[in-house]
């Protein structure tokens, strides 16, 4: 545990972290890359190039600074973050790499402000808090290892199919190269998809998350094609037009704290946005397959309907279920968003609610469904890549 003198010393530093921290995470990365570029096949560069990596991990490291007495208020970000860790396969050999360069950072952006004591404070404050993280981890490693057809980092799967569910959105089945079984996983979690892609210097690594329900024979991701000129398109544009039926790709083990609770029996709202409907078909899936009983609403928006992918297996299952719902929009087709009166028409009360899609589409219903007096504990929602801090009204 730290001293009182060196928590005081930390929370000191909370108006430098907020002024400078992306500052301080920006000179962080640019120097341990220089150092070290094989970490440059884990890290995303897109998130790097667009700043997002930047941000998260400033954020995270304010968060630290400000409950450095109660690091207790931050475990939901450590385990969200752990989660993406595992699906990427940091080790703990990774983690001294990162306390040297960002106290570096610390130092050289900050100046002679950054006091030995300062400097101090943080190094230890940092491998608490990497220990925690190390902790967790081996964890979740452990765990996914020890799972009937487990693994832990990275394992061979075959491409057993290919089917395109849309103008835009294809899903991709995975069968484990060894013939073994596919562990079973929470609805709405992720695999990462490691690629070597040629010409290209490093491996990417994307998560994509799981689109069906667990069957202990396949993965199943749907990924949306890019623009061949969108930086973020790199690994989707490989995964539609290089990747075939046969080839062998690396997979993680299933992770990711954004789930469908199967333990209880209340209703459930699923709200996506384009293709945030992915997780959504896994618990939906789940619910017709598991507990069809159990009240649900599904609602989708889509830019057209030749966009949309599932619509009619969607539909199908719905007409199956008696206290299932469903209802799209199509903003191109003039049926307009999800909007405040749409939410009121169509959330399930008392439903537990689940939201995922592009960060616009997430700060505006969740804003909606706040203001209509919805507890925020019921409200579950996920990002496409690092998680940023949205701007929600009434929150």
């Amino acid at each position: 545990m730290l001293s009182q003198e060196k928590i005081d010393i930390i929370k000191s530093t909370v108006p430098v972290l907020e002024q400078h921290g992306k500052t301080i995470t920006t000179v962080f990365y640019k120097n341990m890359f220089e150092a070290h570029p094989e970490l440059l096949n884990v890290f995303n560069h897109v998130n790097q190039a667009q700043g997002r990596q930047q941000t998260a991990l400033a954020n995270t490291v304010l968060a630290a600074a400000k409950h450095i007495d109660n690091l207790g208020a931050i475990i939901p970000a450590v385990v969200q973050i752990a989660n993406k860790h595992v699906s990427l396969g940091i080790v703990p050999e990774q983690y001294p790499i990162v306390g040297k360069y960002l106290l570096g950072a610390i130092k050289e952006v900050l100046g002679d402000a950054a006091t030995p004591e300062i400097l101090g404070a943080w190094e230890e404050a940092y491998g608490i808090i990497a220990d925690a993280f190390i902790g967790v981890e081996k964890s979740m490693y452990d765990e996914k290892e020890a799972e009937d057809g487990g693994w832990k980092l990275f394992k061979g799967f075959i491409v057993a199919d290919k089917i395109k569910e849309s103008d835009v959105i294809t899903s991709i089945y995975f069968k484990p190269v060894d013939g073994g079984k596919v562990p079973s996983y929470k609805p709405g979690q992720y695999i990462s998809v490691k690629l070597e892609i040629p010409g290209e210097k490093n491996t990417l690594i994307r998560q994509y998350s799981l689109s069906q329900a667990p069957n202990g024979e396949s993965f199943r991701i749907s990924v949306k094609r890019e623009a061949d000129n969108n930086p973020n398109g790199k690994a989707s544009v490989y995964l539609h037009d290089k990747v075939n039926v046969g080839d062998i790709v690396e997979l993680s083990a299933p992770a990711g704290d954004f789930y469908l609770d199967v333990e209880n029996n209340t209703p459930v709202t699923l709200i996506s946005g384009g293709v945030g409907v992915t997780p959504m078909m896994a618990m939906y899936e789940t619910i017709a397959t598991t507990t069809p009983e159990r009240p649900v609403a599904f609602l989708h928006s889509a830019r057209t309907r030749s966009h949309q992918a599932f619509d009619k297996v969607v539909r199908e299952m719905n007409e199956s279920l008696a206290t299932s719902s469903y209802a799209a929009l199509y903003s191109e087709e003039g049926d307009g968003f999800i909007n405040r009166d749409f939410l009121e028409k169509n959330v399930k009360e008392g439903s537990d609610v689940y939201v995922c899609g592009p960060t616009p589409f997430m700060q505006a219903v969740i804003s909606e469904l706040y203001a209509m007096g919805i507890d925020k504990e019921k409200v579950h929602f996920e990002f496409f890549g690092p998680a940023v801090q949205l701007n929600l009204a009434h929150s």
